[in-house]
């Protein structure tokens, strides 16, 4: 019982710390275009002398 008394603040931060993440990464544009990666790939894109990038 008494391991509950680390346990609980540790569950705590670590939640604090991933919701923290979950912020930063929506305000720096992380989850912007979830769809471009998906579309990019069944595009074949070719430099003009013909190399593909």
């Amino acid at each position: 019982m008494s391991g509950l008394i680390y346990l609980i603040p540790i569950a705590l931060f670590l939640g604090l710390l991933g919701l923290g993440a979950f912020l930063w990464a929506m305000r720096s544009g992380q989850f912007d275009d979830l769809d471009g990666a998906a579309e990019r790939i069944l595009f074949d894109d070719e430099d003009d002398d013909g190399h593909r990038t």
